[in-house]
């Protein structure tokens, strides 16, 4: 359990954070990097859930829970320590990346094969929705750039990757199950 006696505590003040293992980072490390982009991925989700009801914001709840996990592992260095770890540390699992696949099916069942790439839009729902997207792809690269050069959980990354698909079928379908999308038109405005 956390808890949050005091909310400022002056360590961070010298440009430096702390790691889940207690190691320090600048802040302007590619991990931290990588898991504040997928802090402000959670923060848009607190906007799209002002326009979602029911079904889909119980989805968007589970993915805001999903993302602190995320967050989590990627504060997390050195997976191959984690065995050794005094409390095994809290890392994305692949039934989480599935569950999303699953949702993504599920959603997709009712719309048209689209014959145009679409612009963020249409709703308000489906625009915050896009929003997040874009912003979930860019802690993705963030994280595969991390990836590149220090040890981070596939399962993370993929999570990553199927959420902003998530968004964007999840936008279609909030844009009455596409047949309100906005559609682009190449080279309209020459």
């Amino acid at each position: 359990m956390v808890v949050l006696n005091k909310i400022y505590t002056r360590t961070g003040d010298a440009g430096e954070t702390a790691l889940g293992d207690g190691s320090r980072v600048p802040k302007h490390s590619a991990r931290v990097d990588a898991y504040g982009t997928v802090d402000e991925t959670n923060a848009t989700i607190g906007l799209v859930r002002l326009h979602a009801d029911g079904d889909m914001d119980q989805a968007l709840a589970r993915i805001q829970n999903d993302l602190f996990d995320l967050g989590a592992d990627l504060c997390r260095p050195e997976m191959a320590k984690d065995a050794d770890a005094e409390y095994p540390p809290l890392r994305m699992a692949q039934g989480q990346v599935d569950r999303l696949e699953s949702e993504i099916d599920a959603m997709n069942k009712a719309l048209e094969p689209l014959r145009s790439f679409i612009l963020p839009g249409g709703s308000a729902l489906a625009a915050y929705l896009h929003l997040t997207r874009t912003v979930s792809r860019r802690a993705e690269r963030m994280a595969t750039e991390l990836a590149a050069v220090e040890d981070v959980n596939p399962a993370a990354v993929k999570y990553l990757n199927r959420l902003s698909d998530w968004c964007f079928v999840a936008a279609r379908v909030s844009n009455d199950d596409g047949k309100a999308d906005v559609l682009w038109v190449p080279g309209a405005n020459r």
